[in-house]
Parts: C-alpha cells; structure tokens; sequence
C-alpha cells in the first residue's frame, strides 16, 4: 500500500509531483501495478496560496487527471481529497468523487485534514444517495500529543476526541500520517532529540509527551520490541481500523516499524500511555 499525493516534494526544487513520478516509474520498472495499492491525493491549495481553497468540479477533475499521467495509471485505488474548503457545499464535492467513481478513474474515496462535523455531514449525503462514501479519514496523529499552534500549515487537522469518537462509533477506517511523530520518541530512546528540526521540537516537546515516553519505554521492554513498534502498535490497537502511514530513511527504521506487526496492545496499556 503506497500513499503518495501530487503536491508531495513540491516544496523543492525541479520538476512538480516528483513523488506521483517517481512511483509511476517503479511501477512500470516493476511490471507489478495488480500487487500494489496506490493511494494519491489531490485538490490541494497552491503551496504559495494556502488560504485558497482548491475543491471545485474542474479543480478535482484537472488534479485527478494529472496524478493518473503521473502514475501511469488508467484508474487510482483510493483517491483522498487532501483539504477542505468548508464553504463548499459537501453535496457537490460528493456529487463530485461518484461521478469519478462511475467514470471509472476512481475506485474508492477518503478525505484528509476534514474536520469531524464536515466528514460526517459528507457520509450522511453519501448514505442517503445509496453510496459507500468516504472509505477512510487521513489526519495527523500518533502517540504523540501535538501543540496546535506549532502546526506548520493551519489547515493541517489532528485527531481529537471528536473525531475519535466518530470512528469509533462508525468504524471509519483511519490512515494516520506523521504516525511516529517524525520519530520523536525514538530520538528520546537515542538521546538525539536535539537534532530534530525546530519546527517538529516546539510541536511535540511538552511533560505530557516525556510521560508517555517513559509508558513506551516500559512496554516496549515487556513486549521485547524497539520502541517503534509501541509507537505504532499504539495506533492499531484502536477500537476501530487504523492502517499508519510510515516513512523511513534506513532499513532499520523500516524493520523497527515492521515489528509493530507483532504487537496488540491492551484497552489497559493504551489507558497507561494515554494517563500520561
């Protein structure tokens, strides 16, 4: 399962959506497009204008299109729209993803960074129309707590107990990013916290987050797995389904990720993080 988007690496130099590109190339490379599921997103603002919505017909559509060129792709498996623009109607924007869905381009459609009452006014429309609707939720969120102000992009949205209620009553599947809170707890097991960049220290150093450190260090040596693995088994020990998006530099930190496999973790050990 790959998770891409076609803003990803835009944010630097040469060519756009190099990271759609680069997946597309390895797919082709590979001859093996039936064995992978590739998620991709879109309607995203324009990195210099933030603050301006990009969800209408035309703007899905022209985002749609581009990321099946990039990707090589006749059809996308899970396409996720990557923002909201809460003063579009949400029955237009539904209205919208099933008409990709009849077109054949789309399979299935999830949302990311949507606000709790928007994602379920969005489901009520889809379920009275007769259709699945979104598939899945993809917010920030981890064992870590977050400082909402240290956000780097305000139209980021992180899981709060709203949200977690709305999963857990409707089994929502979510798909986390920044699942291990950009490794900060490894860093804190390492004692290379110092090396992480400014902007990820102000958003999660806080006591609560040394506490929970502490928690994880000590399930971690119960469980006999790095501290990585609690970190995700924290996620998919929810009460509903959670599927972490990971993304690692070495192969170590992929087979430390790898380990959260083996790991379920007790409604009481995730209370003992969570006391924190």
């Amino acid at each position: 399962f790959l998770d891409t988007a076609k803003v990803y690496a835009d944010w630097l130099p040469g060519e756009k959506s190099s990271s759609e590109k680069t997946i597309g190339r390895w797919l082709r490379q590979r001859g093996n497009r039936a064995d992978v599921i590739v998620a991709t997103k879109g309607a995203h603002p324009e990195l210099a204008t933030m603050h301006i919505p990009r969800l209408s017909p035309a703007e899905i559509a022209f985002d749609l299109h581009q990321s099946l060129r990039n990707l090589g792709a006749d059809t996308i498996d899970l396409y996720w729209l990557h923002r909201d623009d809460p003063a579009r109607p949400v029955e237009e924007i539904m209205d919208t993803m099933q008409e990709q869905v009849q077109a054949g381009k789309i399979r299935y459609y999830g949302c990311s960074n949507w606000h709790t009452a928007r994602l379920e006014a969005a489901q009520i429309y889809a379920a009275r129309r007769g259709w699945t609707g979104f598939v899945a939720n993809q917010m920030m969120w981890s064992c870590a707590l977050v400082t909402p102000q240290a956000l780097p992009d305000p139209t980021m949205v992180a899981m709060d107990a709203a949200m977690w209620r709305y999963h857990q009553q409707s089994e929502l599947a979510a798909v986390p990013y920044s699942s291990q809170a950009n490794g900060y707890f490894q860093r804190l097991a390492d004692g290379t916290v110092d090396q992480m960049s400014a902007h990820a220290r102000r958003l999660y150093e806080m006591p609560a987050n040394v506490r929970r450190f502490a928690r994880i260090q000590r399930l971690a040596a119960e469980h006999e797995v790095p501290v990585t693995a609690i970190v995700l088994a924290y996620l998919h020990s929810q009460p509903f389904p959670v599927f972490p998006v990971v993304g690692c530099r070495t192969l170590e930190q992929l087979y430390d990720s790898c380990h959260a496999a083996d790991v379920r973790l007790s409604p009481e050990e995730l209370a003992q993080v969570e006391a924190a």
